[in-house]
């Protein structure tokens, strides 16, 4: 089977996947529905495999499907990475970069402003998602940079630190005041203020409660980190957030930090990409300046 001659063959079998439907990926495609189902037999005849599993909802990867994908899609999004280098001057260039809400506001943000102030022809993208999918996303190639706590596992990746963030408990004085017990004993008393469970920060600060054997009596959960500081303020409670977004409330006063006898672990957050070729220098550019302004 010659791969070149058979593009749109992956393209349509990316799609089918990641709709996990022949009927919806035939509309986004703009093909009938019956093209598109010839297309996955043969992929799958000429592969000599099964790529999907049909359902009567819609189909869902084999094993071997899903190890195409990852394949099929890393290739493609590096085909068309290469297609922009070359129809567009090099100076122009390009540079897509992937990150968390809180960590885009608070991190990235001034350093966007930097970059285009000194890159003013290069084309920036930038995606705002959770950490778990920048980290799939730098895994597909579909962005070039992925700012995010710094993973466990870094694989292939190659990861350039921007320091840690400290996790620490505030709230207003005046409901401080109005607790009347002592630090370690909020987690009883108080109305804790964290981030829904499938965020990767609660996941850091259900651990800390886990090794320190802390269960909190009464937990109130949003999915914003402003919204735990905005909350904090107006005194419904003790909010869980990141310290370097608050320096302004905690000098001010507004809001108080909550000494505990054991801290929450920070964590180190950083840039992470991969080393591969065609490389976008744009990368290297964007880290060095950041590294530059730290």
């Amino acid at each position: 089977m010659d791969t070149f001659d058979n593009l749109t063959k992956y393209k349509i079998f990316l799609s089918v996947a990641e709709n996990k439907s022949i009927s919806k990926a035939a509309v986004q495609l703009y093909i009938s529905q019956p093209a598109v189902s010839i297309t996955i037999k043969k992929l799958e005849e000429n592969l000599n495999t099964t790529l999907f599993i049909r359902k009567s909802k819609g189909v869902e990867l084999t094993e071997k499907g899903r190890l195409l994908y990852e394949s099929a899609k890393k290739a493609l999004n590096m085909l068309s990475d290469a297609e922009k280098s070359l129809r567009f001057p090099f100076n122009t260039g390009y540079l897509r970069i992937a990150s968390s809400n809180v960590l885009c506001k608070h991190f990235l943000m001034p350093y966007l402003k930097k970059f285009s102030s000194l890159y003013p022809n290069t084309n920036l993208a930038i995606t705002c998602t959770s950490s778990v999918k920048a980290y799939s996303m730098l895994g597909e190639c579909s962005i070039d940079l992925a700012l995010a706590v710094k993973p466990e596992n870094l694989g292939i990746s190659i990861y350039h630190s921007l320091g840690a963030i400290e996790y620490i408990f505030v709230c207003t004085p005046i409901y401080r005041e109005k607790l009347n017990c002592k630090n370690d004993e909020i987690f009883e008393y108080a109305n804790i203020m964290l981030l829904d469970k499938d965020n990767i920060s609660r996941k850091h600060i259900n651990s800390y409660y886990a090794k320190n054997n802390i269960i909190p009596l009464h937990i109130l959960e949003v999915n914003e980190m402003d919204m735990l500081i905005e909350f904090a303020k107006m005194s419904i409670g003790i909010s869980c957030v990141v310290k370097q977004f608050i320096e302004n409330e905690l000098k001010s006063g507004t809001l108080i930090e909550i000494t505990l006898s054991n801290p929450i672990p920070p964590r180190e957050i950083g840039f992470l990409y991969n080393d591969i070729h065609p490389f976008n220098e744009n990368i290297l550019e964007f880290v060095n300046m950041c590294c530059l302004y730290l």
